[in-house]
């Protein structure tokens, strides 16, 4: 494998950062200092004036095969995961069929394999994600699985969730809970509330996100496991979520780009484009969920990456499927979000490449897990997952710049600030000036 050299980039380590190259040779960091020499025929990135960290990891992607490939596959979302700055992706379970068997995770990896970034995948808590009998976990396990969710609806059995969690606490597996209790969410389509009445549509309320958020600390209070709660909507979440942190509970909470940049207003317009679940809520919401980056209550930022085709978001805003595209524009809007404090890189790598990496055990602490050498320090030795950040350059986001097959992204024609300049996925440069190389 030719080697690499990024040159004079600020490099991002968990506490400090300092401007210098990194040197690249055969998928590993070699050095990492001023005026490093590179063998002859080395390939050279400009990073002036740029971040260089670990390449991003999303916990939480929608890669849709099997069984939904019109809307993504496993190679076009990794495309717009490799433009977005990650360099592994969590693929979700809530496919057709379901992954809660050892033959269709071994399938999403294997197909994985030939991906341009590393494809971890998460298995589903129960059978089919009906929330009635457990899938088999240790079996999943084994195969190097470590998270587990029934994504795209919650656990509803109060006794079904505790037995999933003290059957994965003896695995070292972690369970990622989508919080929302069916009845009360009902057929809503946005977040109840006046705005919702006005346009005559059912809501879905903030409390049916809260009270299974309450419920399932009570379930880790008593059976010990950790637990991780999706895509968080609230304050009043994430906040207990805190509170439960600062108890010593084994919890880690995730938010979403859009309920950090966006609101229920922009469901006015009856664009399905912005029909998401949990849906986007009240300003106060979202002004909570952003301070939630700078103060510690969120862990990570997950993309919730949801694509799908073009004639179901094409139906009316009650009958379309819910979910937005994240990949490519999460770097951006969370830079954006967390704003130009002195902390803003270190912060920034925090919640996307090294938080999730943790809670995935994409970390070389668990050699049990595929793909373990992300979210690491930019040192020597480590294996070389790399993403260079220009945190000034002003872009608009468009439709026909997307790299996945689907188009249902809210953010067309809005300027961001801040793009992924190169991705380095084991070495190799497969994102260069931003465009696939």
């Amino acid at each position: 494998m030719a080697s690499v050299v990024v040159r004079n980039g600020l490099v991002v380590g968990p506490e400090s950062a300092t401007v210098a190259d990194v040197l690249v040779v055969d998928g590993v960091i070699a050095a990492v200092g001023e005026n490093l020499d590179a063998p002859g025929g080395s390939r050279v990135v400009d990073a002036t004036g740029c971040w260089v960290g670990p390449g991003l990891v999303d916990l939480h992607t929608h890669l849709r095969e099997p069984g939904r490939e019109s809307a993504e596959t496993i190679e076009s979302g990794s495309r717009a995961a490799a433009v977005g700055g990650f360099t592994a992706v969590v693929a979700m379970p809530n496919t057709e069929p379901a992954i809660d068997n050892v033959a269709l995770a071994t399938y999403v990896l294997d197909q994985g394999s030939r991906a341009l970034v590393d494809v971890a995948v998460a298995g589903a808590i129960t059978q089919g994600r009906r929330g009635e009998r457990l899938a088999p976990m240790a079996e999943l396990a084994a195969l190097g699985v470590r998270l587990f969710t029934d994504d795209g609806a919650g656990v509803q059995d109060a006794a079904v969730m505790r037995r999933a969690l003290s059957y994965a606490r003896p695995l070292g597996v972690r369970l990622a809970q989508h919080c929302e209790d069916a009845n009360l969410a009902a057929d809503g389509s946005m977040n109840e509330g006046a705005l919702s009445s006005q346009l005559g549509l059912i809501g879905r309320p903030a409390v049916a996100e809260e009270i299974m958020v309450a419920r399932d600390l009570d379930l880790v209070r008593l059976t010990g496991a950790p637990l991780h709660f999706l895509h968080l909507s609230t304050g009043r979440s994430l906040s207990m979520v805190g509170a439960a942190r600062d108890e010593g509970l084994p919890v880690t909470a995730e938010v979403a780009p859009h309920h950090f940049t966006l609101d229920e207003s922009s469901c006015s317009t009856f664009d399905a484009h912005f029909k998401v679940n949990p849906p986007l809520r009240t300003r106060a919401d979202v002004a909570a969920v952003r301070a939630s980056l700078v103060n510690g209550l969120a862990d990570a930022v997950a993309t919730d990456h949801a694509p799908h085709a073009a004639e179901l978001k094409d139906l009316p805003f009650d009958e379309a499927p819910a979910g937005m595209l994240g990949l490519e524009h999460a770097a951006s809007l969370t830079h954006e979000a967390l704003g130009a404090t002195p902390g803003d890189p270190i912060r920034f790598f925090a919640l996307l490449s090294r938080n999730p990496a943790r809670i995935a055990s994409l970390r070389h602490e668990d050699r049990r897990a595929r793909h373990s050498g992300h979210g690491g320090a930019v040192v020597a030795g480590e294996d070389a997952n790399l993403v260079v950040f220009d945190p000034h350059e002003k872009w608009e986001a468009s439709w026909d710049r997307l790299q996945s097959l689907a188009t249902n992204s809210p953010y067309h024609g809005r300027e961001l600030t801040g793009r992924v300049r190169c991705t380095i996925v084991r070495g190799a440069v497969v994102v260069d000036e931003g465009a696939l190389a």
